[in-house]
């Protein structure tokens, strides 16, 4: 059985970008694993939205598109974008090229290729799913979706044998929780691997979309996220009290935050929602991090350690992770010696981040205020003139020149990145999405 997966839909009642973070933060919150959203028009209108979204919120985020060309999706997936579905001929487009389908699964992969179709007149198109697959695409999201349809289902499953995920929010019986996930656990037995769901609550965030998703984690074999395949916490080696230390560890920067306890309650509750929870040795009951401060931590990774006996979380943190407003509780030096602690991305960061604030807050004689006054063709002049000095360095005998060299590219293409509102992270995520 494949692992189940939960997407939370973003509707188009959602209209701001700001919006529509909101809706995914919340999906967020209550477990779900990715967000989709339909990007409306071409590339050129929706990627600014998609970058604010994926900016604001660290989850998976599907878009929905028309592609008539390569371009619309490659600038999707640049955007920020986690996978592309593209409406096939039953949605908003009348045709697909097939030699996009193609360039579009070569290039990026066919995990990140999708289709997105809906039954016309109760029947699914198995001929046009069968070549949309045969030309690289690595999945089917379904649409507008009725349990009616289950056995037309099963025939798309059958015949085609690609992952599919299906919008059940047309199954949702808003009355009887129970009935919708028996619905849902018929999906599943069927080979459907991803659950999408639309936002169903109240005005509050409250509703049947919290419970739900909850109770489609806690199905069986579909449910609960765990580390390995093989180690439960019946296998952990706990102390005298019957817990075991965990400490998390931001999941990007590779800082300690903190550390506290688990016990079994913890443990699970933290796999069923994907949010830390803890133990509270003082209280002697469950803590979710940040349920009062709101500074939740959000699971990337737990680890075992090889004892068995201590976990490292990998963890998104929102806020700060310390009672006292501290980013971390690790701040009380006990012995400290001199030693080079020099972290090459945290200098690039830190040196984008003074030039960023001088061109927020300009300052009387800086060069670099000098570059943006001159504005992006003075910048460009002088990258082009940094880049040449590598260029006649590295035909010169000594090394040390290449490194001067490129300390002066990197800075004025630094002047650029802010220039032009680019980030590390976007240059980062680029170089990842290219592996």
């Amino acid at each position: 059985m494949n692992k189940i997966k939960v997407i939370g839909n973003i509707s188009v009642s959602y209209t701001t970008p700001e919006d529509k973070a909101r809706l995914a933060e919340y999906f967020k919150k209550i477990g779900v694993d990715e967000v989709i959203y339909k990007a409306n028009g071409s590339y050129e209108n929706y990627t600014d939205e998609i970058k604010t979204i994926t900016k604001t919120v660290d989850i998976p985020f599907n878009a929905n598109i028309v592609a008539e060309r390569f371009d619309d999706v490659k600038y999707t997936l640049y955007a920020g974008a986690h996978r592309v579905a593209i409406y096939d001929k039953s949605g908003p487009t009348t045709s697909v090229e097939l030699d996009m389908i193609n360039e579009s699964s070569l290039r990026f992969g066919k995990d990140r290729i999708y289709i997105n179709t809906h039954p016309v007149d109760g029947k699914f198109d198995i001929k046009d799913a069968k070549e949309f697959k045969l030309f690289g695409v690595g999945g089917i999201f379904v649409e507008y979706f009725e349990y009616e349809l289950m056995d037309e289902l099963s025939n798309l499953i059958d015949e085609v044998d690609l992952p599919i995920g299906v919008n059940v929010t047309n199954m949702i019986d808003s009355e009887e929780l129970t009935l919708s996930l028996q619905r849902t656990q018929e999906l599943i037995s069927m080979g459907v691997n991803t659950i999408i769901i639309d936002y169903l609550g109240g005005a509050d965030d409250t509703g049947i979309t919290a419970d739900y998703v909850k109770g489609v984690k806690a199905l069986i074999p579909s449910g609960k996220k765990k580390t390995t395949d093989t180690i439960s916490f019946d296998d952990f080696k706990l102390n005298g009290d019957g817990l075991i230390p965990v400490i998390a560890q931001d999941y990007k920067s590779g800082d300690v935050l903190m550390m506290a306890y688990m016990n079994k309650e913890a443990y699970e509750k933290t796999l069923e929602t994907g949010t830390m929870t803890y133990f509270s040795r003082s209280r002697q009951s469950l803590w979710i991090k940040g349920e009062t401060s709101g500074h939740y931590q959000y699971v990337k990774e737990l680890i075992i350690d090889c004892d068995r006996d201590t976990i490292l979380a990998k963890v998104e943190q929102i806020g700060v992770a310390c009672h006292t407003g501290s980013p971390n509780c690790f701040f009380t030096p006990l012995l400290t010696k001199e030693y080079n602690d020099t972290n090459p991305i945290k200098v690039l960061e830190e040196d984008y981040n003074i030039i960023l604030d001088r061109k927020n807050n300009p300052k009387e004689g800086s060069y670099t205020n000098y570059l943006f006054d001159k504005g992006v063709d003075k910048i460009l002049k002088k990258l082009g003139e940094e880049a040449t000095e590598i260029v006649i360095a590295a035909k010169n005998p000594n090394p040390e020149e290449i490194k001067y060299e490129i300390a002066d590219f990197l800075y004025h293409a630094m002047v650029l990145m802010v220039e032009k509102g680019v980030t590390w992270e976007d240059i980062t995520n680029e170089l990842a999405n290219r592996r």
